[in-house]
């Protein structure tokens, strides 16, 4: 049965009646998850949506500025596709997410007030990560600087087809000490993952894809805030983590731009980041 039943296969709105409970009875479970407050929902989108997301990555691909891609150690293989880089229908989609009525459905199930959404889609839209791609364990980036808002949401829609355990890109969800992966989700189709996000809920998909038919993985990710952010907060970008007895790397390029930043007075530190970022566009045309 799909989950949420009410919304339209085309446009993906909701009515305003049929939001105002929905979700709410997965509250308590959502509270009380570990290591920190998330769910996870199969058959989430009215599955002929979701088939109709799916179809339009194969045109996503682009080179558009707001289009990124990533190929490092912490990063491997993986691209992000931005909704306004998409085609009308499926930007209509996204939009949608950013409704009223889906918000009250994410506000009734976290039970987080007040979530604002992100009209810029800062790191959201359609992910992708290619064969042999990862993403290590991290905390997300925690301040949405142009609008001043705090991150408090992560939903993931995840849309891999007959997805298997063995194909590796599970989500998984640690703790904040990185002594024990708590669990560890596959990817599946239509499946929905919603999780609270802090500088203390460590997850990301450390297991390489390995797809028999060199199918990538692929998911929606969508990012939801609200207007706590004060001058009590250390705004961070994405904080990189390291499993035990791993191979994982550690992302010195932040760790040194967060010390510096910490430990120079702001004249200097701009004079030093002018000077790596020259270095790197010297080195990168050598």
């Amino acid at each position: 049965m799909t989950y949420l039943d009410a919304m339209d296969a085309k446009t993906a709105f909701i009515s305003p009646e049929a939001a105002r409970g929905k979700g709410a009875e997965l509250q308590t479970a959502y509270a009380d998850a570990s290591p920190f407050p998330h769910v996870v929902i199969d058959d989430f989108l009215p599955p002929e949506l979701a088939d109709r997301i799916l179809g339009h990555f194969a045109s996503s691909r682009g080179g558009d500025d707001l289009n990124m891609s990533y190929d490092r150690a912490q990063e491997r293989f993986k691209s992000s596709y931005h909704p306004d880089t998409l085609a009308p229908e499926l930007r209509a989609i996204f939009y949608a997410f950013n409704s009223r009525p889906f918000l009250q459905i994410v506000e009734n199930l976290t039970g987080i007030k007040g979530l604002i959404p992100d009209p810029y889609f800062f790191g959201g839209g359609l992910h992708e990560i290619r064969q042999g791609g990862h993403l290590s364990i991290h905390a997300d980036f925690n301040h949405h600087m142009p609008l001043d808002l705090e991150r408090r949401i992560n939903l993931l829609i995840y849309l891999n087809k007959d997805w298997k355990d063995e194909y590796g890109g599970q989500l998984e969800l640690w703790d904040t000490a990185m002594t024990k992966r708590h669990h560890s989700i596959v990817p599946a189709f239509n499946r929905c993952v919603i999780f609270n996000t802090t500088s203390k809920s460590m997850h990301g998909n450390p297991q390489p894809v390995s797809h028999p038919g060199n199918v990538s993985r692929k998911s929606v990710a969508l990012y939801y805030y609200t207007a706590t952010w004060d001058g009590s907060k250390r705004s961070h970008t994405t904080q990189f983590k390291v499993r035990p007895n791993s191979g994982d790397e550690q992302d010195w390029t932040i760790r040194l731009r967060e010390w510096r930043q910490d430990l120079l007075p702001p004249v200097v530190n701009r004079q030093m980041g002018n000077i790596v970022r020259r270095f790197r566009k010297v080195r990168s045309n050598a």
